[in-house]
């Protein structure tokens, strides 16, 4: 098993300079992979609370905003040579599929390879209008959007037609690096989520789980894959476990065969950064 981290980083805090310290830190840590969130926009008010947290609000500094995904990963790639990156989660129905295809491909191209792309439907209706696109349709889009995904990474002149998404024969160049395809690691609890890992994804990603909930999921994940014919070969499981995790634990998740272990980074104040990365460092030891 693999342990990573997930951050999602926030200005005003997160300089350049501390981002950069903190890859560098990261990587020397043994650290197999850093997962970044993602959300364009924030609203002070919201139909549906955020799940993460106890007031239903995202925590953000005051005056401050989540850092781009994307181009996040680009400038931390620069700063290293091994750690992967994942995206939990790239919310995908409230983006244009052509240029996520792009940009995610042109980022394992650029990084040889070091790119996960985990994705969901997300949960703020408010977020989905503003980037143009009806929150009802989420799901079925986002399966769309899948299809075309992997039609642009693999095929030479990709087309696509469907209820949602027209694609007239087009070519979309640099391939992703990673064959067949950058991996796809789907987001989400919900049945139409374990179907949709379980149709689409090279894996499932699940979030905030003690290991008695990932036990229970993973028995409801090998229902969706024998319903599609797949079995957890090849399929990776990846793992946010609460904040406090503890040695014995990660022996109990790399048991019930959890992938990648993503465990919180918390605070992005520097003099508590290195603090947490010891920490972390304790637990990649536990499974060496």
């Amino acid at each position: 098993m693999n342990i990573g981290t997930f951050s999602t980083f926030m200005s005003p805090i997160c300089t350049p300079e501390m981002i950069k310290d903190f890859a560098v830190q990261a990587e020397n840590t043994g650290l197999d992979s850093l997962w970044l969130g993602e959300h364009v926009v924030l609203f002070d008010e919201m139909k549906n609370p955020y799940p993460g947290s106890k007031d239903g609000k995202i925590p953000v500094p005051e005056g401050g905003g989540i850092m781009d995904t994307v181009s996040t990963i680009g400038f931390l790639a620069a700063c290293t040579s091994r750690l992967r990156f994942g995206t939990g989660i790239t919310l995908l129905p409230q983006r244009n599929p052509i240029y996520t295809a792009k940009e995610f491909a042109n980022l394992d191209w650029l990084t040889g390879g070091r790119i996960d792309l985990g994705i969901g439907v997300g949960w703020c209706e408010e977020e989905v209008i503003a980037c143009g696109y009806d929150f009802n349709t989420r799901g079925a889009r986002c399966d769309e959007i899948l299809e075309m995904l992997k039609i642009l990474w693999t095929e030479e002149v990709a087309e696509y037609h469907g209820q949602y998404h027209d694609l007239a024969p087009c070519r979309l160049d640099p391939k992703p690096v990673q064959s067949p395809h950058l991996p796809i690691i789907v987001g989400g609890h919900s049945p139409a989520g374990l179907r949709r890992a379980a149709r689409y994804g090279d894996g499932w990603y699940g979030f905030q789980m003690n290991p008695d909930q990932t036990a229970e999921v993973f028995a409801q994940i090998d229902d969706a894959l024998a319903k599609e014919g797949r079995n957890r070969d090849g399929f990776k499981l990846v793992i946010t476990p609460p904040y406090q995790v503890t040695a014995d634990m990660v022996k109990q998740y790399a048991d019930l065969g959890v992938d990648t272990l993503v465990v919180h980074l918390g605070s992005q104040k520097a003099e508590r950064i290195s603090a947490r990365l010891k920490e972390i460092e304790g637990l990649v030891e536990a499974i060496t």
